[in-house]
């Protein structure tokens, strides 16, 4: 009895303070929990999900615990010995490491945000950490164990923040510095595509990055970096610029292999022919490959020597093998001019032997413009009439009023201009200028007929034989004022009038409809009236001239 008080007397002097480890021993087991006995007044149960392995649970044996409270509902003490555990790590942890230490863990999950790494404690990577680059799929990294770095301790909440990519970084930077420092230009080293644009290729030197630029990939042509390389692919470059300061790399492939330009001279002398295949084409000209990093250009002015062609994709295909001159060699600046049109003769050469100026010649109308239409006289030669070369004796506003595409028709050469490549023809020029017999034709005073070709706002033009045009002025149609010809007449009407002035020297011949029926000294009135019209005035002032020839 006295023992047992002694006993009672030691454990009650003993200080249990909540969130601190005691010691406890196993002096009850159930079926999935047990009684433990840390010397409190009460005892505490332990359920078996605390231990790992629950068959070390077995009465007598001795554990730590966490202290969670002294009382619980039932009055029994409430205790952890996983949380003890926890607790024992976490305080190892935090006395052995501090922020900035490299621990080594184990990935043990993937979280919303990062990852869950097991350092002895449970410790936060988050996704921005992981890599230098975030990866997509963390699942890669669950279960693989890595070296980190500590970023942050909060104690409070009992929390450790991770990073892999600092130490990763790290790890570059070292390699970078050693790498320069061994770097020069003219090496030749083994890289790794990392990443590619459309102006080059970033190519990843074991720690420090250079640009591979598309003009320094191939001495021949591409379109992308892409049709030459892949990412994650190694290769072997040359340095061929280097900053050290600014810490920049410019790296070369074509550099390694002999430059096709050397001797271009050699291998294509200007007037040569040579033979090639069309890589490219656009608006200005087509693209020959010649041989591989050597291409030529014909320019869209150098595929014919009569025809005029738009754009080169009219004549030729990509892929197309074509034969071709060349014309001129920039070697500094890469660059071949190549010709076809010179693989044949030049017609223009001899067109002078063939066509002379007065000669008659027959084509056929190939297109029209409003300034006049192209005649082909033979293949690849085309001669122009000009609108004010097609009749004697009409106004043509545009060529369509008498000819169209297809006709074959006789013209006059009237110039040749070899330097423009260009053929003046003439349609008029075939007959005889009936303007210059325009008196024995049509006199003052003569009745005619004719057909209403055209209404203008001041007056009617109607074609009289010999296809000469008249012009009734708008007074000169009635008696009555006339506010709109249209009212009056229109194009196809057939109609007579009168003479009433003849102007050879300006090719005008006046007419009037109201004056038909008139007596000689009524028309004479009417032709006074138009004679005081100058030549090149206002027709508009007519009105008032037959006014006052009527006072």
């Amino acid at each position: 009895m006295q023992s047992q008080i002694k006993e009672w007397l030691a454990k009650s002097s003993r200080s249990f303070v909540p969130n601190t480890i005691v010691s406890g021993k196993v002096v009850e087991v159930k079926t999935d929990e047990a009684i433990v006995d840390i010397g409190y007044k009460s005892e505490g149960i332990i359920s078996f999900s605390e231990f790992s392995d629950p068959s070390v649970i077995t009465v007598g044996a001795e554990f730590e615990f966490l202290l969670e409270r002294l009382e619980d509902e039932n009055g029994m003490v409430v205790l952890s010995h996983s949380k003890a555990e926890l607790k024992k790590n976490w305080d190892k942890i935090v006395s052995a490491c501090n922020e900035g230490v490299r621990v080594q863990g184990r990935v043990t999950k993937k979280v919303k945000g990062g990852l869950m790494v097991d350092i002895g404690v449970e410790s936060f990577l988050p996704g921005s950490q992981i890599d230098l680059t975030p990866p997509k799929d963390l699942d890669q990294f669950v279960g693989n164990t890595y070296e980190f770095k500590i970023l942050k301790i909060n104690e409070e909440r009992k929390n450790i923040v991770l990073s892999r990519r600092e130490l990763i970084e790290q790890e570059r930077e070292e390699k970078k510095q050693k790498l320069i420092a061994t770097l020069k230009k003219g090496d030749i080293r083994n890289g790794i595509v990392k990443n590619i644009t459309d102006f080059g290729a970033f190519i990843d030197l074991d720690g420090l990055d250079g640009l591979l630029h598309i003009t320094d990939m191939s001495w021949g042509r591409l379109s992308h970096p892409s049709e030459m390389l892949k990412i994650g692919q190694t290769i072997e470059v040359q340095i061929i610029e280097l900053d050290l300061d600014k810490e920049r790399v410019s790296l070369g492939i074509k550099q390694q292999m002999p430059n096709p330009w050397e001797k271009i001279e050699e291998k294509f002398p200007v007037g040569s022919k040579v033979k090639g295949k069309v890589v490219n084409l656009l608006p200005y000209g087509a693209f020959v490959e010649l041989e591989p990093g050597i291409e030529g250009l014909v320019h869209v002015s150098e595929l014919s020597w009569t025809k005029k062609i738009a754009r080169p994709s009219d004549v030729l295909t990509q892929g197309q093998e074509v034969e071709a001159v060349v014309l001129s060699i920039q070697k500094e600046e890469q660059k071949i001019s190549l010709g076809i049109r010179q693989l044949e003769k030049n017609p223009w050469d001899y067109v002078t032997e063939k066509y002379k100026v007065g000669a008659r010649v027959k084509g056929k109308v190939r297109n029209l413009t409003t300034y006049g239409a192209f005649v082909e006289l033979e293949d690849g030669i085309d001669g122009m009439v000009h609108v004010n070369d097609m009749s004697w004796t009409r106004k043509i506003n545009h060529p369509s009023e008498i000819l169209k595409k297809g006709d074959e028709i006789d013209t006059l050469i009237l110039d040749i201009d070899v330097a423009q490549q260009r053929i003046s023809l003439g349609l008029k020029q075939t007959s005889d200028d009936p303007w210059t017999r325009i008196e024995s034709v049509f006199k003052v005073g003569d009745l005619v007929q004719g057909k209403v070709t055209k209404i203008a706002s001041f007056g009617a033009f109607v074609q009289l034989k010999d296809d000469i045009d008249g012009l009734v002025h708008i007074s000169q149609i009635s008696e009555q004022r006339v506010e709109k010809i249209k009212n009056v007449l229109k194009v196809g009407d057939e109609v007579s009038a009168r003479v009433i002035k003849v102007d050879r020297e300006n090719r005008r011949i006046g007419l009037s409809i109201k004056a038909a029926n008139y007596t000689p000294e009524e028309v004479q009135r009417e032709s006074e009236a138009m004679d005081a019209v100058k030549p090149g005035e206002d027709l508009g002032a007519m009105e008032q001239a037959f006014e006052k020839a009527r006072r």
